[in-house]
């Protein structure tokens, strides 16, 4: 499967009477945008702001960041199963507006919702204090339940973005990049010489808003499956989980995996990159033991030499993580994991709630219980209200100054497990 991605870089974003992509800059009608997310009848209401690098503001509490792109040939369309309708993506031509982002939030859903820094300390720990943002700060209608709360934001977010992604369909990209896995069958022929990897990503399924869809499929419903690399970037899996800020995976992620980009960067190379699996992380035993059984039994029949693990959220995951480790070794194959660390303030707790000898070759993203103050800003997208609730806040987090004082874990992408962020530990 080939996927030419296309990237149109966007330096600025602005309001306008008529959206369009131009000069590097997105132009948005606000008023479009407002009347496609109240097509969502449980949402009474809809504030657009757009947020800069570099500017005194703060985002919070933040649910999805996700990135405008749009199918330009090849079958399927963006978001399958949520805007588009479920054909196999991750072929074809996708063109993507790179440098920016649509940033959900609004009145909490779940406790673990975070906080994005344009500036300041906290903006060094976040990716998105990197982009320009376009932030819709979404109502409910009264009496709401959370779960339809945070289904609607969530369409709402993947309808503006792809409805911002359309626009850029007739521009010229900035740079192309081509991904491309052949069949199981060519993958043992192209490049014999070299190690055979693929890359099992752990998608976060415990529910209680903790959820991942896959084509529009909740993922605590699959079992472990294969996909090309080029389905993750195309779309293919999308977040609906509140799950701690600091290594929650958004949509965003997903759309940009870095594992995913490292390793092609790498086939030909160093290594023979020959497909993904996608498993979920389970609450019960009985479905932990089923997805890392399937999991390692779909590494062998890969006849794989190496797996990179990746996983999403800490604590209860941490066993999942654990239990693909000890079975994937055990048939044979080196794994690499990439997760991040709950040490504790001072650092010296152990980091994860389980562990293995076999577990050797371990990538941290940082220690989520770090604690930082973050400085008053002169502008709040959103509200401040529940800062002292979210994960990683504490009662007096939101001090009478401005001022907040937290650990990491509330800042949007900090200690990411897919690597997406500046922070590792030793």
């Amino acid at each position: 499967m080939k996927l030419e991605l296309g990237h149109i870089d966007i330096h600025d974003i602005q309001f306008a009477a008529e959206s369009a992509v131009k000069d590097g800059v997105l132009y948005v009608n606000a008023e479009a945008v407002k009347a496609l997310v109240l097509e969502e009848e449980n949402l009474k209401g809809c504030q657009l702001e757009i947020a800069r690098p570099g500017e005194s503001v703060r985002i919070t509490p933040v649910k999805d960041v996700i990135q405008p792109r749009c199918k330009v040939e090849g079958p399927g369309g963006v978001f399958p199963g949520f805007v588009s309708k479920v054909d196999t993506v991750g072929s074809g031509k996708t063109h993507s507006l790179r440098g920016c982002a649509v940033v959900t939030a609004g009145k909490i859903v779940g406790f673990q919702e975070g906080i994005i820094d344009m500036t300041g300390p906290g903006a060094d720990y976040t990716p998105f204090s990197k982009t320009v943002n376009l932030v819709m700060v979404c109502e409910p209608v009264d009496g709401l339940k959370q779960h339809d709360y945070e289904a609607a934001v969530r369409i709402a977010g993947l309808k503006v973005a792809a409805y911002l992604g359309e626009l850029g369909k007739d521009v010229t990209p900035d740079e192309v990049q081509v991904f491309e896995t052949k069949t199981l069958g060519e993958s043992f022929t192209e490049y014999p010489g070299l190690p055979r990897v693929a890359y099992v990503q752990m998608l976060q399924s415990q529910g209680l808003l903790h959820d991942t869809y896959v084509y529009g499929v909740d993922a605590k419903k699959i079992i472990p499956t294969l996909i090309y690399p080029t389905e993750g970037m195309d779309g293919a899996i999308l977040s609906g989980n509140c799950v701690s800020a600091c290594d929650k995976n958004t949509t965003y992620h997903h759309q940009n995996n870095p594992v995913v980009a490292d390793l092609y960067a790498q086939h030909g190379k160093t290594l023979n990159f020959v497909g993904m699996v996608i498993t979920n992380e389970n609450v019960y035993l009985a479905d932990k033991e089923r997805s890392s059984n399937w999991a390692s039994k779909l590494c062998e029949m890969l006849s794989l030499d190496g797996v990179v693990v990746s996983e999403e959220g800490f604590g209860n995951p941490d066993t999942d993580l654990i239990m693909n480790c000890k079975k994937i070794e055990g048939k044979g194959i080196k794994t690499v994991l990439i997760t991040d660390e709950y040490a504790g303030q001072d650092g010296k707790s152990q980091s994860l709630a389980d562990a293995d000898a076999l577990a050797t070759a371990v990538v941290s993203g940082g220690n989520a219980n770090e604690v930082i103050v973050l400085p008053k800003l002169d502008k709040v997208i959103g509200m401040l209200d529940y800062v002292d609730v979210i994960a990683g806040g504490h009662d007096g987090s939101l001090r009478e100054d401005g001022t907040i004082e937290a650990e990491i874990q509330v800042i949007t992408g900090a200690t990411n497990e897919l690597g997406f962020n500046c922070m590792s530990a030793r």
